[in-house]
Formats: structure tokens, sequence, C-alpha cells
């Protein structure tokens, strides 16, 4: 029975409890009365806000903004460069202090701030963390009725969806590769990852930011073998300015309605900004802040058109990585133990526990072949396997209930976080929070984003139980 049906206020099940289903919980529970609802986050790890990006215990990945901008509260930039400071997090880390004096700490550190603020609802038991994953969903009366991946059950009055993203998928040409030793298809693998060895010629599928963390791994881990860093446009994401400047560039008002408009806006707003001897980073930030506004007014046929052509452009210098990485990166590319090319593997095959590839450079039509030790895949969450790789949301999807958006970067929602089902309508009690949104909100992958994109989740569950709670009374 749902908590509805026993008289203990209505279920909230939030399923994930990385950082989008953490804030999603932190701040449903700030907004609501006590014992207004039961707020549920299941999620598998021993402590919430964690996620797979700050769970993670390797020493080299570090957040990739400035401290002063990642924050659990919109509007206070400062929330997570002071609990720093507060709690001696920066005495653990030195290394985490940049040469402009920017904090950029390891990505662990940031997750144990986020759960350092859940630590007293969870005492509190505003919040309950079921230590599980989803591995199905039913209907259940007007509610859902949720089977657990340890054997148990919960029953649920809504439903919040914020899990993490898809797992790369392994391009095709080295699917006659997926079984060799040599191949290591999940960058998140760090005991594989550990296991290369220190002279391995590594090729790295993908040239963003987790190739990057990637290389920074094997750096450390004294790896002083070639490394090749490999994609279709060879593109290298970029580092941050020496100094910040405030954004520049209005980009939101009279959005522009092409893909096409809307770069020669950007470009001529960067000459404008070079003239004035200002680089490209405040531009671009400009371009962040006002996403979502200018993604909701291009036509679908323009988003498909920015994704398919400018995604990859825009990736790397929106997804920027800290100074730290970048001077592993540099160092490497100067000692020339690092490359980045430009290239299409076209074929693959085993050869004496090595793996050789056809590679087609970049608009050329001629192929070679190359062998390495060690593959690692970098290719970028596989946002249309979503259905595939998680059971949840593909018992959702086989009832209807939810949809990938049309530029299949995710599932789609209405302005109101509400998940969109088969039918094209919106369903009352399915939120959807967190970058899995991405393709019907627009940019929704920073902190800040993500953050201000829990709290109105959070505000449209407040919304949905005062209609619930209402509607009973008059049944009543």
């Amino acid at each position: 029975m749902s908590a509805s049906e026993t008289g203990n206020g209505p279920v909230i099940a939030i399923v994930g409890g990385g950082f989008s289903g953490a804030a999603t919980a932190f701040h449903l529970a700030r907004l609501l009365p006590a014992g207004a609802a039961d707020i549920v986050v299941v999620e598998p790890r021993e402590g919430l806000g964690y996620g797979l990006a700050y769970s993670t215990p390797d020493p080299s990945h570090r957040i990739n903004v400035p401290a002063s901008r990642m924050t659990l509260i919109s509007g206070q930039n400062s929330h997570f460069a002071d609990w720093m400071e507060q709690t001696g997090a920066i005495v653990d880390d030195p290394e985490a202090i940049a040469a402009n004096g920017a904090l950029y700490p390891q990505r662990r550190v940031f997750g144990r701030y986020v759960e350092s603020h859940l630590q007293p609802l969870l005492f509190g038991k505003t919040i309950r963390h079921v230590r599980s994953a989803v591995a199905s969903v039913e209907l259940s009366g007007q509610g859902y009725h949720l089977i657990l991946a340890d054997g148990g059950t919960l029953a649920a009055d809504a439903l919040v969806i914020a899990t993490t993203h898809p797992p790369p998928a392994l391009p095709s040409p080295l699917q006659s590769v997926a079984s060799a030793a040599g191949l290591v298809a999940n960058p998140y693998d760090l005991e594989r990852l550990e296991a290369i060895g220190c002279d391995d010629h590594v090729l790295v599928v993908g040239t963003g930011l987790t190739s990057a963390d990637v290389i920074a791994t094997l750096d450390r881990n004294g790896h002083r073998g070639r490394i090749t860093a490999l994609s279709r446009h060879g593109y290298r994401s970029r580092g941050h300015a020496a100094t910040h400047v405030d954004p520049i560039g209005d980009f939101a008002g009279l959005p522009s309605r092409s893909a096409t408009a809307l770069l020669r806006r950007i470009r001529s707003t960067i000459a404008t900004a070079a003239q004035q001897g200002e680089g490209w980073h405040p531009v671009l930030d400009a371009v962040r802040r006002q996403g979502q506004i200018i993604w909701q007014a291009l036509p679908l046929g323009e988003q498909r058109r920015l994704v398919r052509h400018l995604r990859a452009l825009w990736d790397v210098h929106r997804f920027r990585i800290a100074p730290q990485v970048a001077a592993a990166l540099d160092r490497r590319v100067a000692e020339g133990t690092l490359a980045y090319r430009a290239a299409s593997i076209t074929g693959a095959v085993q050869v004496d526990g090595r793996i050789r590839l056809t590679l087609r450079p970049r608009r050329e039509s001629t192929q070679a072949t190359e062998t390495f030790d060690r593959v690692v895949v970098t290719t970028g969450p596989a946002h249309a396997d979503i259905f595939r790789t998680n059971p949840a949301i593909a018992a959702l999807g086989r009832m209807g209930l939810v949809r990938l958006d049309p530029n299949g970067l995710g599932l789609e929602t209405d302005a109101h976080g509400r998940a969109v089902g088969a039918s094209g309508r919106p369903i009352d009690s399915i939120f959807v929070s967190g970058p899995l949104a991405r393709g019907s909100v627009g940019e929704l992958m920073g902190i800040p984003e993500v953050t201000a994109h829990a709290e109105l989740v959070a505000h449209e569950i407040h919304q949905w139980l005062g209609y619930q709670t209402a509607s009973r009374r008059k049944a009543s």
C-alpha cells in the first residue's frame, strides 16, 4: 500500500540519488511542511549526492569549473566554496588551488558537500534513502509499484526520474573486438585503467571531458607510453581563461530562430569582444547562461541541425577542463607522448593480443592501419540507449508513460518538468529532474542549471501535492 492509502501522506519516489536526485529531495524537503509527504530516494550508492561524477575516488578527477560557481542553492554562488573553507577541505587538498587562486577540488569533495547538507534531513527522517536500484515499475491504482533490485518493493504516488546518463555505446566498428582483453569499453572502470601497462600504446576514442579524465588517470598511474586521442573532428576540450570576466552578449533578447543565425551571432559577438581585448570565454559563458531560452526559441528542425553540426564544437568550449588536468595534458603533448587526431575508425581486429584498427583521417578518402595495446572508449553518453540500459525507464516506456525527446538527448518533458508519455500528453505524477531533460529544456549539464532545474521540479511537485491534498479533502 502507498503511504496515501495508510494516511501517512503521499510517497514521492526519486529514482537516482546523484546530484540531480539529491538536489530535488533537498529542495522538496525545504518546501514541504513536516510530514506532508514521504520523500524516498532510491540509490544503490552508500551516500546521496555523489552519483557517477562525484563518487570517483581518483584524485586526478577534479570539478571542471571553479568552486565559486558550484552550489546546491541558486543565488548562493559561494555556498560550496564557503563550505570548503568552513570544513577544512581546502587544507586537505592543497593542489585544488589554481594559479589564479580559483579552487578546483577533487570531485568527490563536492559529493561530500552535497551529502553533508542531506544528512540532517536523513537523520530527521524527512528524507529516506533506500539503498537499492529500481529493477522495474508497475502501475498500482493511481500510483506506482517499484520492484527493487534487492527483491524489495516500494509503493509511490509520484515518481521523479533523476538517473544518470547511459554509459557510452561501443562504436559499431569496435563490435568485432568487443571481447578483446585490450578493449576498455567502460572508461569509469578504474581497475581496468590501472591494469594498462606503463609503456602501452593507448588509443582513447573521444577527445572530450571523459577522455581528459582517462588521460589524467593514466598519467597519475605512471603511464609514459604513447597516447593517441581520436575523434571525428579532433577537437580537444578547452581550458578556462586566466582571469574571470563577466559574460558578454545578449542572445536571449529576440533569440535566433535558426542554427546558422545563432552561429553568426555568436561569432560576431566573439569578434567584438576580441576588439575589446577579451577572449571567447565570456561570450560562451553568456550563451550557456541564456542557453535554455536560446534552445527553446529554435524550431525542432533547427535544434536537430544544431545537435548534428555544432554539438561537438559547442561541447569542447562549454565543457572546459580544470587547470590541473589541462597542465597534465599540455605536458604530455609537449613531451610528444600525447597526440590528438581527427579520424574515424572503420574496422578492428585482434592481432596477437593487440587491437589493429583501420582509420580514415577526416576529409580524406585513404585509410591506414595502426595497432594499439589498449583501446579506451570515451565517446560520451549514449542518450538514445536510455530505454535499453535503464530498466526502470524501460518499464515506464513500455507502459507509454515516458518517451525519448525528439532530439534523442534524453526524455521529453513539458515546461513543468513532467514526463511526456507516448500519447504526447504530460503525465501528472512523473517528473524528470536533471540532464535527462536537456532535450526539452536546453542547457542542463552544469551544476547551476541542474540546481535550478531541481528547484523547479521540487516546486512543481509541491504544487502537485497541494492539488492532490485538496482533491482528497473534497472527496471526503
